[in-house]
């Protein structure tokens, strides 16, 4: 492993840091996990603080590794460093961490692991290594950590809990995958300890305004008490010239420069080809060093002045020596000496840092290397490290002198960047591809480009026209393409509703049915793009045959993986479109199972996310809280879009202090960001809400909103709120008017579900025996359904309506069974205002008595629910994201909470309902 020198001095005071450390290695000692960000300015100590916290833990086992710059592009370098240790253990993981790791580290061939499934193979792997003793993890350099390597490790140091696993990085300013860690400011020496500093580096007396005014102006900075003074005479020193104007860092590095300057060509040549050099491998330098000529003997003295060590590894005293070498040198140099590396680089072993040796020896553009980083590219994004790929790209598109394959590769790299989630990146990217010559293909790629660029920044309103331009462009060209694109733009519309502009679904739909069909047999995304097209161009009737079919399709798992992951969002929705719940269930179901079986984090949170909304709907509201928890961990784990789903369940629970702020913050937030669905579902979530508080005038009013907004399905679901708020509100013919659109909505389907909803509408409106046939139906029907909420509000309707007509008996039977389901759901403004119902009709109700799944954390219920299934501790982590330690800990505050000591007791301590665990 890379280390420093063990010669760094020794800690002066520093007492603040050391508590900080020592009660990371005593949480370690006791078995829990620590993660710790220590971050100051270069000099400050991180370094020594990295040695005091190794020193400090002898019972433990370490592992380590340094963030090199040059090795920032090559994808997990520096976590195969970190790793390299504990490889052996590699066999012991579940299959797909397993191969995922050894994917990554290019150990086994296979296809291109999702980066979080990494995170959880490494989490695992550094779990597995602290069975036996703790264990600390020290990455120095952190802000010169390769991408992939710092998401995978931030992934990781998230989840840490139950193990005896610390990591602890040093970083000047920590990269965002790490923000929002525990973290740790070194600042400089206190003055006390400054002084003693100084005073060990300089042999004589020094004139008390001359060391106040270094002493101030190095701010306590330790490697430059140390280094600044050897920069400067004593004559220098003596008249305190030579130091402002610089800030710390910088004069460290002019004073190596100037140490550096004093050394013969042929250290220098060698410190240069070091600094080169990010692997640290002697054999390396010294070939390369022999290339250009280089002897043996020029390593004297540098190692004589304590800048560069060649041993086992070659080690340079601070980053700063590396930074002062590279940048002392003349371009011709830095060019000479990554020429020489290149040439005794393997280019069978090593192919990436060899090309990328080669880019840095070019002088101006070379074909030959850039189809050498176009290579490597496709290594890297073989491997899963996407964000690598783009930087191969990147350099290659700097290298190629032709106009044509220059910008197809700026277009190649755009694409790289985007699905890397390197957003900046992509404009200039495309601009760099727009100035040389595009064909019409090549125009259309760049088109679509935008369009995704501008969906995956915001789903605001910019996306629909740009993926509509491009799908128009396309289709001449590539009618398969243009297709999914025109299905991407339809998508894309949906989401921006009102915002989406002259790239609304109805400008969408009418281009995509005018579009030429692909060639051969339809698609399911053919499929699926004609039924939506065609419910806006003519009506839910024509769509309805061909909306079925395709959603059939993708639930009865008839298409490629492939087809599946991209286009199963829409196709949930084409199933409730045509409120087909077991399709809807069936397609979500397997989409949450395959991504937490493949580790596809991005997509497990948005699944988590809509398995969450339907548990929600279905009465579950313990299964959604636990998908929502497990979403926003995925989210804050994986910097992914936050679900939206808390929202609604909130407005179903009924606790207006809790929904309201979230209803309110989700529709600002959407407002800003032009996302129109957005909008509509929260106005839907308030709409139940105040509903079920009884204040209807402010339910129609948000129940109005949310169904004007689009005809999709949240305008859909929003109707029978509206009608329930006009009926009561007296506003008769407003609830009339949208009983005829919820018939046209409903009857596409003939489903228990969607019949339901419309006989407990129309019996709203009706009277006499007329209504009472229309509530029965919709007991009858919504029983059959998984929709337990509606049913309960049948039940409470139709005990409403009991009531005003006299029928107290009757009345109270209907109003119990509602109350008993809404309190056993949890939906708390329902449960009232049935409660007060049923107290009009003379009837006394009992309070409801809390269940063991109230004791019980969202995170703690899921994983009592699937211990209760059977699953053992490593499946509950590896669907879960979690270590197995991890599972055992939250377990065992179940079993403390439920006052049980088994998994067996586990059965009479949660009953199963058929409603509890994840909807999956």
């Amino acid at each position: 492993m890379r280390t420093r020198f063990e010669s760094a001095p020794a800690l002066l005071n520093r007492h603040r840091e050391r508590v900080a450390l020592d009660g990371l290695l005593a949480d370690l000692r006791s078995g829990r996990g620590r993660v710790l960000v220590v971050r100051g300015e270069a000099g400050i100590g991180k370094s020594a603080l990295l040695e005091y916290v190794v020193g400090a833990a002898p019972d433990m086992r370490v592992a380590r590794a340094v963030g090199m710059e040059s090795e920032m592009e090559l994808a997990y370098a520096s976590l195969h460093l970190l790793c390299l240790p504990l490889l052996d253990r590699l066999e012991g993981l579940p299959g797909p961490q397993r191969d995922a790791l050894g994917v990554a580290f290019g150990l086994r061939e296979g296809g291109a692991p999702d980066r979080f499934l990494v995170g959880l193979a490494v989490l695992t792997l550094l779990s597995k290594m602290a069975e036996e003793r703790p264990l600390l993890c020290v990455v120095d350099d952190a802000h010169w950590l390769d991408r992939a390597s710092a998401q995978v490790l931030a992934f990781a140091a998230r989840r840490l809990l139950a193990e005896p696993v610390g990591l602890v990085f040093a970083a000047r300013e920590p990269s965002e995958q790490f923000r929002g860690l525990a973290d740790l400011e070194v600042r400089g020496l206190p003055d006390q300890d400054a002084r003693a500093l100084l005073r060990s580096v300089v042999g004589f007396q020094l004139d008390e305004r001359v060391r106040d005014q270094l002493l101030a102006e190095t701010n306590g900075n330790p490697l430059a008490l140390l280094e600044l003074p050897r920069g400067l005479g004593p004559a220098q020193l003596a008249g305190g010239f030579g130091l402002a104007g610089v800030q710390v860092p910088a004069r460290i590095e002019q004073v190596f420069r100037r140490r550096l300057e004093a050394l013969p060509a042929d250290t220098r040549s060698l410190m240069l080809v070091a600094a080169a050099e990010p692997v640290g491998d002697p054999v390396l330098v010294w070939r390369a060093a022999g290339r250009l000529g280089i002897p043996a003997s020029a390593a004297e003295a540098s190692q004589i002045d304590g800048l560069l060590q060649i041993g086992a590894r070659v080690r340079f005293r601070h980053p700063l020596v590396r930074s002062a070498v590279y940048s002392a040198a003349s371009l011709p140099q830095r060019r000479a000496a990554h020429q020489a590396l290149a040439e005794v680089t393997d280019r069978d072993r090593d192919p990436d840092r060899r090309a990328w040796h080669l880019a840095a020896a070019a002088p101006g553009p070379d074909e030959e290397v850039a189809a050498e980083l176009e290579r490597s590219a496709g290594r890297a994004q073989a491997r899963g490290g996407m964000a690598a790929a783009a930087a191969f790209l990147q350099r290659a598109v700097e290298l190629t002198g032709a106009p044509a394959p220059r910008s197809e590769r700026a277009l190649t790299a755009a694409q790289a960047c985007l699905q890397a989630g390197a957003l900046d990146l992509v404009a200039g990217l495309l601009a760099i591809a727009a100035a040389g010559p595009l064909d019409e293909l090549q125009q259309a790629r760049a088109a679509l480009t935008s369009g995704q660029l501008a969906f995956a920044s915001s789903m605001g309103g910019d996306a629909p026209a740009l993926l509509l331009k491009a799908a128009k462009q396309l289709e001449p060209l590539d009618a398969a393409l243009a297709r999914q694109t025109y299905l991407d733009a339809w998508y894309a519309a949906m989401f921006a509703g009102p915002f989406a502009g002259a790239g609304d679904l109805r400008e969408v739909s009418r281009a995509a049915r005018s579009a030429p069909p692909a060639a051969g047999a339809p698609s399911p995304s053919d499929q699926l793009l004609d039924g939506l097209a065609v419910m806006i161009t003519e009506g839910r009737a024509q769509a309805a045959p061909l909306l079925r079919e395709a959603a059939r399709v993708f639930a009865d798992e008839e298409i490629t993986t492939a087809e599946r992951r991209r286009w199963s969002p829409v196709a949930v929705f084409a199933a409730s479109l045509l409120w087909d719940e077991q399709c809807w269930h069936a397609i979500q179901a397997r989409e949450l199972k395959s991504c937490r079986e493949a580790g596809l984090l991005a997509q497990l949170s948005i699944w988590a996310g809509a398995s969450a909304m339907l548990a929600t709907w279905r009465g579950d509201f313990t299964a959604a809280a636990s998908l929502i928890a497990e979403a926003e961990a995925i989210t804050a784990a994986t910097g992914t879009n936050a679900p939206i789903v808390a929202a609604l369940l909130a407005g179903f629970r009924g606790d207006e202090a809790e929904a309201a702020p979230l209803i309110e913050a989700m529709i600002t937030a959407a407002r800003a960001a032009e996302q129109g669905m957005t909008i509509q579902f929260s106005q839907w979530a308030s709409a139940i809400l105040y509903n079920g508080l009884g204040r209807h005038d402010r339910a129609l009013a948000e129940a109005q909103a949310a169904e004007q907004m689009h005809e999709m399905t949240v305008s859909t679901w929003a109707l029978p709120e509206l009608i329930e708020a006009a009926g009561r509100t007296g506003q008769t013919r407003l609830a009339a008017d949208a009983l005829g659109r919820l018939a046209e909505a409903t009857s596409v389907g003939r489903t228990d579900w969607g019949q339901g909803i419309y006989a407990r509408s129309r019996a709203l409106l009706s009277e006499g025996e007329d209504a009472e046939r229309w509530y029965r139906e919709a007991v009858d029907r919504l029983s059959r359904t998984g929709f337990r909420p509606e049913l309960a509000r049948a039940h409470l309707l139709y005990g409403e309506w009991l009531r005003r007509e006299n029928r107290r008996a009757d009345a109270r039977a209907q109003l119990r069974t509602a109350h008993d389901m809404f309190a056993a759901i949890g939906m708390q403004a329902f449960a009232e205002r049935t409660r007060r119902e049923l107290l009009a009709t003379g009837e006394a109700v009992r309070k409801r008595v809390a269940t063991a799944n109230d004791q019980l954390t969202p995170q703690e219920a899921q994983i009592a629910h699937l211990a209760r299934a059977g699953l053992s501790n490593p499946e509950i982590a590896a669907q879960l994201f979690l270590s197995p330690r991890t599972i055992e800990y939250h377990l065992a505050k179940v079993f403390t909470k439920l006052d049980i000591t088994s998994r067996r007791q586990l059965r009479q301590a949660l009953p199963e309902n058929g409603h509890h665990g994840p909807t999956a």
